[in-house]
This record gives C-alpha cells, sequence and structure tokens, in this order.
C-alpha cells in the first residue's frame, strides 16, 4: 500500500529521471470572450475578444505534466513553420524543456487546437466551438529520416520513453519500428497512450487506453466486471505488454498486469470535474515518471490516478505539481483506496 512516506521517496525521485517524449505535439489555443450582440451578418454571436492564451496539448502536454512534477524531459516530434510552432517551442522553454530535437515541417501545419469560449456577466465562460488546424498525413522519408536520427541520437541517453500519438502521421512503420527496437537494445522502459492500432506496440512496459479506446480494440462494450476483465486479458495477450491501464473516468483505473494481476484505483476526485481535457496525458505522464524513478506499477498508477483527479477541477489544459500531489493525498487516506 502507498503510504505517505512512499509517496514523498517516489516524487523526490522526479528530479534525477529524464523521459523523452516521442508524439505528437499539439499546440492547445484557448481563446476567451465575452458575448456583445446579434450580429447583423448572420444569426450568430458576436464575440469580444478578451484573452488567447497557448499551452502544451497531446505528446506535449504529457511532457508539461513531467516537466511540472520536477522530471527532465526531453521532445521529439514535428512543428510546422508557423506561429503556432513558435507559440510552442515557447511554451517548451518556459517550462525548460528540450525541443532541440524537434524537427520543422514546413509541408504541414503545427499541429492546432483553438477552442473558443464565451461568458456574460449572466453566465459562466462555455466553449462554444473547437476549430483543429491539422495534417493527418504520414511524413515524408525526408522528415523520416530526421526522426529516426533524433531517436537514435537521444533514447540511449534517457531512463524512459513516452509514445504519445493522436494521429498526425508522425508515427510511421519506421518510425514505431526504430522505437521499440533502440529502446529494447538499450533496455530502457516504454510506456505508449495511442489513438492507433495499440496491437503496433508490440511489448511495451505500459499501455494506457481510455475505455472507449479499449473497446474499440477488443470489440465489444465495457459494461460489468466481467466484461472489464476480459478486456484487459485481450489486451495483454494481443500487445505484448507487461501492464495496460484502462482509464475509466469517474470509476477510476483498471491496471492488468502480465502475471494476470487487477488492480482497480477508484478516481480520487468523483464530483468536482470541471474539464477533462489533456487528463489521459496528465495519467500517461505522471505514471512514466514514476515508473522510470523507480515506482512499481502499482504505486505509479496511484500517482497517475491522483494527478489526474487535480488537473481535471481546471478550466482547460492543465498540469499538477509534487506539493499539490502531497496535499491531496493527505485529503485521501490510503484506507480509501480499494485495490485488488
Amino acid at each position: 500500500m502507498l503510504n505517505s512516506d512512499t509517496l514523498q521517496r517516489l516524487t523526490q525521485s522526479f528530479a534525477k529521471t529524464r523521459v523523452l517524449v516521442v508524439g505528437d505535439l499539439i499546440a492547445d489555443e484557448f481563446l476567451t470572450g465575452q458575448v456583445g450582440r446579434i450580429s447583423r451578418e448572420a444569426p450568430v454571436l458576436i464575440l469580444y475578444h478578451q484573452h488567447t492564451d497557448v499551452v502544451p496539448g497531446g505528446a506535449a502536454n504529457a511532457a508539461a505534466n513531467m516537466a511540472s512534477l520536477g522530471g527532465q524531459v526531453e521532445v521529439i516530434g514535428l512543428f510546422g513553420d508557423d506561429p503556432s510552432g513558435v507559440s510552442l517551442r515557447q511554451a517548451f522553454d518556459e517550462r525548460g524543456i528540450d525541443a532541440t530535437h524537434v524537427v520543422i515541417d514546413p509541408s504541414r501545419p503545427t499541429t492546432t487546437k483553438t477552442r473558443i469560449s464565451a461568458s456574460s456577466q449572466q453566465s459562466v465562460t462555455q466553449q462554444i466551438v473547437r476549430v483543429d488546424r491539422e495534417s493527418r498525413d504520414p511524413i515524408d522519408a525526408a522528415i523520416e529520416a530526421r526522426v529516426i536520427e533524433a531517436l537514435e541520437a537521444r533514447i540511449p541517453h534517457v531512463d524512459g520513453v513516452l509514445v504519445s500519438e493522436y494521429g498526425n502521421g508522425l508515427f510511421t512503420p519506421k518510425v514505431i519500428e526504430r522505437t521499440l527496437e533502440l529502446c529494447r537494445a538499450h533496455g530502457k522502459l516504454v510506456t505508449v497512450d495511442a489513438q492507433c492500432d495499440l496491437r503496433l506496440f508490440n511489448g511495451v512496459a505500459a499501455l494506457t487506453p481510455n475505455q472507449p479506446e479499449a473497446e474499440a480494440v477488443v470489440g465489444f462494450a465495457i459494461t460489468d466486471e466481467a466484461s472489464l476483465r476480459k478486456a484487459g486479458q485481450i489486451l495483454l495477450a494481443e500487445t505484448g505488454a507487461q501492464h495496460v491501464l484502462i482509464t475509466r473516468g469517474a470509476n477510476g483505473i483498471a491496471l492488468f498486469g502480465a502475471d494476470g494481476s487487477l488492480h482497480q484505483i477508484p478516481a480520487f476526485n468523483r464530483h468536482e470535474v470541471f474539464d477533462v481535457t489533456g487528463a489521459g496525458d496528465t495519467v500517461v505522464g505522471t505514471l512514466t515518471l514514476a515508473l522510470a524513478g523507480g515506482a512499481s506499477p502499482l504505486e505509479a498508477t496511484i500517482l497517475a490516478n491522483l494527478a489526474a483527479s487535480i488537473v481535471v477541477r481546471r478550466f482547460g489544459t492543465a498540469t499538477t505539481s509534487v506539493s499539490e500531489l502531497m496535499e491531496t493525498w493527505s485529503k485521501n487516506p490510503p484506507e480509501a483506496l480499494v485495490l485488488g
């Protein structure tokens, strides 16, 4: 059972742990304004712009979460030659994330998800539309070669590798194959959070699908204890993963081990959920940093669950810190956890 002393020991290891994030880097743009009046041009609201914020999203958010917990973080991925790429690089610099090996691909935009939100004097802020700018085409051979060169340069020098795939073309068969080859050759821990077929990432330390993603792979709905167990067993068998974490929202996280074990960790926070944007990135980021720092899979999963319970209380893509983990843990005594 994880206790306060163990939690403190594990979080102290973060500062000495270096993790490489390989993935689809996304600029999460939040444009907020106040509703004025109805436009004369069309039956739409006029929004008076108040502010725009750009924060790391996707694989970049996983990196930001590890950096906010004190980890040493590097990223390999793609930027377009555009303002969003400049903003994302600046965000990395501000957070101490090493983006030296990010590849610029002028043929595609930096993946950008713009969330436009509105408020009025009588209401809270509400998101009204999201605009995505992205390319889902596979990278070309020249960009692929540069990505693989970066992988070969950096994987030998880190403690763990986090793969984050959002379908934006980075993960060609060659990139996947070379990433896994290098990690095996150098004995590096690998975790994967992917929207594509999880079976492409064979034999990794941990996979972290959410429940809909897990259901898509196994081909049936998870509706009860029996179907949950069956889904976990199928995922382990078909991916060769050492562990599979199925994130289940208000139902917490189910951790399956290749040894046949199953631990169900209830959600720390069931009620104060304001925005789930990026919560999965928080889970895989915290999990990876903890595993690479020496935590057991169960300890790392509890930490990941704890971190996610904090970020969903905030509007937009968010991160947390070690001090917040410790404070939240103190309000959730170990006996409140039902494991096994």
